[in-house]
């Protein structure tokens, strides 16, 4: 047999397990992250305690398509740490959370399991802030579990079916049997290539910061339970959507949306727009020359929403025009 073969995957799976053995002392520096199982399903996340002056409502952050908690850390959490309780979720299949059952495959599942979480932290109600996928999380959340919603802070939503299908790859890796092979043989190099380029495409116009992919541990959406888990949610997420929106107009919960209008991942006409319409008393700001990390690019306006939501007296116009004059030369250099 070949030892190259074996020595290049052995190589790949260093590349891919190794952000994840962090030292202990990383580790203690920040809050642990902690497993609890939420019935069948077993989440991880971390808590943030606020400080001794509350400013907000608890804050839960969900995360989108190939990312974990790490992701709205990065963005948020300097930002809001001792200013209220702040509590980031690997969704199911993510980070370090379990799969669970077929039912995780869908936004549905994934809201039932999130609202359990806040009851176990110890969180009543919260301002839920998601970006991405996370936001058709966050709006069954909202349509499931409305008791749990204080109000809704959409990052680059998707939650609306659209025309078109998705990525080869999704669909490589949503397939039985053949999905499973693909996922652990051919999406980890191919995978380890393509991911600093793919990932740059998301924040594109505007730049992606230089330690983001270790700051929120991108890599780890390439070990194949949860390169092929995101692809299954994926490919699920166009028919979830066409039943699942139709009751969007039943939300109550005060809303804040925020788009790019140059987002060429998630279309802030067919998502966005839409959402905003739905969800009456929404409102929508959509910040020029913003792609589709709305989370980190704009965390400033997101922030700012977030207080408005908890009761703070904020001009988001003014913010929304800060944060357009900062990036209004980006891709343009």
């Amino acid at each position: 047999m070949n030892a190259r073969p074996i020595s290049m995957l052995a190589g790949v799976w260093l590349l891919l397990i190794g952000p994840l053995l962090c030292p202990v002392w990383a580790i203690e520096r920040e809050a642990r992250p902690i497993r609890i199982d939420v019935g069948g399903t077993v989440l991880n996340s971390i808590l943030l305690k606020p400080g001794k002056k509350v400013a907000l409502p608890p804050i839960v952050f969900i995360h989108g398509a190939s990312a974990s908690l790490y992701d709205p850390m990065f963005s948020f959490r300097k930002k809001l740490e001792g200013r209220a309780k702040l509590l980031f979720v690997d969704r199911p299949g993510h980070g370090g959370s379990d799969v669970g059952g077929p039912e995780n495959i869908l936004p549905d599942g994934q809201a039932d399991a999130i609202a359990e979480l806040m009851e176990k932290r110890g969180i009543a109600k919260a301002i839920i802030v998601s970006h991405s996928f996370g936001g058709a999380v966050a709006a069954a959340l909202a349509v499931r579990h409305p008791q749990k919603v204080a109000g809704l802070v959409f990052l680059s939503p998707a939650v609306y079916p659209w025309k078109g299908g998705v990525a080869w790859y999704y669909d490589a890796a949503a397939v039985p049997v053949t999905g499973a092979l693909f996922s652990t043989l051919v999406a980890p190099p191919i995978g380890l290539l393509s991911i600093g380029s793919a990932t740059r495409a998301t924040f594109a116009p505007n730049s992606m910061p230089e330690d983001y992919m270790r700051q929120s541990r991108t890599l780890q959406a390439l070990r194949p339970a949860a390169f092929r888990h995101n692809a299954q949610e994926v490919a699920a997420l166009n028919d979830w959507a066409r039943t699942a929106s139709q009751k969007y107009r039943g939300i109550k919960a005060p809303t804040v949306i925020i788009t790019g209008d140059v987002d060429t991942i998630v279309s802030p006409d067919v998502h966005a727009r839409h959402l905003a319409r739905d969800i009456r008393g929404a409102r929508l700001l959509v910040v020029h020359n913003l792609g589709h990390k709305s989370d980190y690019v704009a965390n400033d306006l997101a922030v700012a929403a977030i207080e408005s939501i908890g009761g703070r007296r904020v001009d988001l116009n003014a913010v929304k025009r800060t944060v357009e004059k900062r990036i209004a030369a980006d891709g343009k250099r």
